[in-house]
This record gives C-alpha cells, sequence and structure tokens, in this order.
C-alpha cells in the first residue's frame, strides 16, 4: 500500500480501516507500507503491517524516491523462508529475543541473542526450523561458545562486551516494536523497560536524548544521542543536531545544557543556564492542561575557587497538574506524589506501579521514573548517583519529555518556550574570555516575544 497523507475520503477512522485490512488479508499474505514524505500518520502504517506480518517503510522527499522504491523491492522481493523457528534448549539459555520470524529474505540475517544459565556451558545447542517454496527445513546444529568468545575478543571491539551489547540492542528494538501496537499500561511498561535499556547501555533509541557537554571535571562523560522519531502534526525539532526529532522528546540533564535545532535556519541554539544552587528554574508551563515543570539546581560539594562559573545540576524536580490537584516532588533521596490532601512517599529503592485517574507512575528502582498525566504528556525522571564518597560530586536528576506535542501551544518555560517554532538573530559576536568561545547578543521571537540576551556560544552543535 502507498500512501502520501491522512484518510479523507470514504472510511477515514484509522481503526476501523486497520479492521478492516485484517479482515480482508485474513492472514493469507503480508502488508508492506511505503509512506512518501512526512505529512502522514506512519505510526498507523506501521500499526497495520506489523499486524499483517508485513514491514512499514518511509520514502523520503530529500533523496531519490525511484532509488529507495528499488532498495525497498529488493530487501523484500525474494522470501527464501517462512514461519522460521530456533528453538533452544529451556534449562539451559534465559533472556532470549524473539526466536521466531514470520520471513526470511535473501540477503537479510537472522539474529537471536541469549545468557547462558550456566556460566560455566561451553556448547549450545540449536534446533532450526522454516518453510521453503516447496519443502520444509530442519536441522540442528551445536556451537562451542568457547572458540565463539575467543574469536570475538580477538576482533577488540570498541564497545567492550559486544555480545552483551547486542543482546540489549535487539532487545531494545524488539520492545519498540512491540510499543507500536501496545496501549495503555502495557505501552507504558514497555516504554520504561526500553528507556531503562538505552541508558544502561547508551544507545541512541526514540526515548532517549543527547547531551552534547559535561562539566568539564566531571568524570562520566558518556554521552547520549537523540534518534529521529516519527511526528504526529507540527514542526519538528532536534537536540545535537539529530534531524527529524519531533517535539516529543528533550531533555535537561548534568550541568543545564540546552541545544535547540532551528530547522528553518538550517542551525541550532546551544546555551547553558548560569544559575546559583538554590535557584529555581520554570522549565515548562502550561496554562491549558494545567502541568507545570520546575527544577531546583544544586552545586558541587564544595566550590571551585578559581572558576568564574560554578557547576551546577538538578537537585530537585517538581511536577505540577492543577486539574488533577497532582504535586509530584523528586529528589535523588526520595519520591512524594501529593494528589488533593494525600501524601505519598517512596524511595529510589521502591519499584511501584502507580495508577488512577488521569495518572501514571512507574518507578523502576534505582533507575528511572515515568509520569503519565491526562492530557498525555509523559515526563522521565532518570536518578544519576555518583560514589557516595566523591569529594566534588552528588547525586543529582535529569529530565526527559515525551510526546510534549500534547502539550499546548500556550506552554512556555526555559524548555516549553522552544515547542513552538522560534526565530532569532545573531549580531555583535565578538571574542570572550574564552578563545574557543566567543560571546554574542541574541535577539529571538518566539510566540511573539521578543528576548535581547547576552549568549556565550559553547564549540559547534553536532549536525548530521
Amino acid at each position: 500500500m502507498l500512501t502520501d497523507g491522512y484518510p479523507n475520503v470514504g472510511i477515514s477512522n484509522t481503526q476501523e480501516i486497520q479492521a478492516h485490512v485484517k479482515k480482508a488479508i485474513e492472514g493469507k499474505y503480508p502488508l508492506y507500507n511505503l509512506g512518501f514524505g512526512y505529512d502522514l500518520d506512519y505510526n498507523f502504517l506501521e500499526k497495520m503491517a506489523l499486524e499483517n506480518k508485513g514491514l512499514a517503510r518511509r520514502i523520503y522527499p530529500d533523496s531519490d524516491a525511484a532509488l529507495q522504491l528499488q532498495g525497498f523491492y529488493d530487501e523484500v522481493s525474494n522470501p527464501m523462508l517462512t514461519d522460521v523457528e530456533l528453538n533452544y534448549p529451556e534449562n539451559e539459555i534465559s533472556d532470549l529475543t524473539r526466536t521466531s520470524f514470520k520471513h526470511f529474505y535473501d540477503g537479510s540475517e537472522i539474529v537471536v541473542a541469549g545468557r547462558f544459565i550456566d556460566d560455566n556451558q561451553n556448547h549450545l545447542t540449536v534446533d532450526v526450523r522454516g518453510e521453503g517454496a516447496n519443502d520444509a527445513l530442519s536441522y540442528t546444529t551445536q556451537q562451542d561458545a568457547e572458540q565463539t568468545a575467543k574469536a570475538f575478543q580477538e576482533q577488540e571491539y570498541i564497545f567492550g562486551e559486544y555480545i552483551e551489547r547486542l543482546w540489549a540492542y535487539l532487545t531494545i528494538e524488539q520492545l519498540l516494536e512491540k510499543r507500536i501496537a501496545a496501549t495503555g499500561e502495557e505501552k507504558e511498561n514497555l516504554t520504561a523497560e526500553a528507556l531503562d535499556l538505552s541508558l544502561k547501555y547508551k544507545f541512541v533509541t526514540p526515548l532517549t536524548s543527547m547531551v552534547v557537554t559535561k562539566p568539564e571535571d566531571y568524570d562520566n562523560k558518556d554521552a547520549i544521542a537523540d534518534k529521529p522519531i516519527e511526528a504526529s502534526l507540527g514542526p519538528h525539532r532536534s537536540f545535537g543536531g539529530w534531524t527529524g526529532l519531533s517535539w516529543a522528546s528533550s531533555l535537561f540533564d548534568g550541568d543545564p545544557h540546552f541545544i535547540i535545532s532551528v530547522p528553518e535556519k538550517e542551525d541550532a541554539i546551544c546555551f547553558n543556564i548560569n544559575e546559583n544552587p538554590g535557584a529555581v528554574l520554570n522549565l515548562i508551563t502550561d496554562p491549558v492542561t494545567g502541568i507545570t515543570v520546575n527544577g531546583e539546581l544544586i552545586g558541587d560539594k564544595r566550590a571551585n575557587s578559581d572558576a568564574k562559573i560554578q557547576n551546577t545540576y538538578f537537585g530537585k524536580l517538581g511536577i505540577a497538574n492543577k486539574r488533577l490537584d497532582l504535586k509530584l516532588t523528586v529528589t535523588p533521596e526520595k519520591i512524594t506524589i501529593q494528589n488533593g490532601s494525600e501524601k505519598t512517599g517512596f524511595t529510589w529503592l521502591d519499584s511501584v506501579t502507580l495508577q488512577q485517574e488521569g495518572l501514571t507512575l512507574i518507578i523502576n528502582r534505582k533507575k528511572n521514573l515515568v509520569l503519565t498525566m491526562g492530557s498525555g504528556a509523559s515526563f522521565v525522571i532518570v536518578l544519576h548517583q555518583v560514589w557516595k564518597k566523591h569529594p566534588l560530586h552528588q547525586d543529582f536528576l535529569g529530565l526527559y519529555t515525551l510526546e510534549s506535542d500534547k502539550l499546548s501551544e500556550q506552554t512556555h518555560g526555559l524548555l516549553g518556550q522552544f515547542f513552538h517554532p522560534i526565530d532569532f538573530t545573531i549580531l555583535e559576536i565578538h571574542p570572550g574570555s574564552d578563545p574557543k568561545k566567543p560571546d554574542a547578543t541574541m535577539i529571538g521571537l518566539a510566540e511573539g516575544l521578543q528576548n535581547r540576551s547576552e549568549a556565550r556560544w559553547a564549540d559547534r552543535c553536532l549536525h548530521q
């Protein structure tokens, strides 16, 4: 099926279309969906294709459409096997990724990863079955695990434990695929699990963002990057130069550092918030949904007397919803949720799933929490812990926003103002105290409000 827009003739309800298509196909053949451009519901195309054991692909308008169509045809035109299954001994392997596949195409590969229950096990047995055009395929193979591990060690992969990262990559990929068709609590759980693995193994996913800079003396400089995700309606934005990211994801983490991509300008705004510990920053305020997000800054355990600007981090985050009469307060030590006059407290040692009308709260022990409120907007707060006896640094929090396109057009705040198209002009560029970071004046226009401010430009933002 090919489309370049939304259904607007005949039946336009996507759920009804999905049901009719499934009934017509009756599992007899796969459905391949091609979406041309961005003005379409690609999530719907993916759902319908997955439900009918097919694939969905986007045809990008900025590239040669004929080459993309030829590439897709080459990908699926020659199925070698159907209903492929790989079976492993249940008492030997755990945490397996997907082991059954509807199609195996010529030129593709099937990869399954899992964990040995017994670390001393040296052999792996697998039964492979599938249906060919003329007959069935069935065979059993055995692999020497020790020889395989030695071969990977000799390759000296830059990312270290290659097989474990491969397992994590496949697991995240399959969780995100399941998430496409999931709803409600199931979708929240899949989101939390995928986000947890993405952060742990530092993979680029639709749920994570990239911190371009860290405090100069901060030991952990591992970065997380945004991956382009599908926007429903409205403009696109990105952090760290990853073009195509929708309004649905953004990040404040570490020393407050903001990277706002402006596609209209083919440029990005990079800036820090230089405030003292104890300052409270208004990140998001939406008068329509009643949602407000504030962050309180903390500093290092001891100030650096030689530094003009001290490092600061988020030590407390507060999320309030006037409509739900809800207040959530999070610190690196505890989590407090107040609903009306009722107050409930948790710690980061708890694993909690709390659901009530208009609210879902999931706490993943010692890692993160996911909050979804009535408007559909979701927030993820990540716990960053350092060595308790570290002479300088202390635990802090990171904030991610998901599906922020569901906030209203009146949203403002340090983050909220950038949920809408912005325009800016750079004037008076002149040398700063750091030769690599010139000073300049930026005149910005966002939602009819004009700002003129001095800006210190960090090293160039990253662009693809």
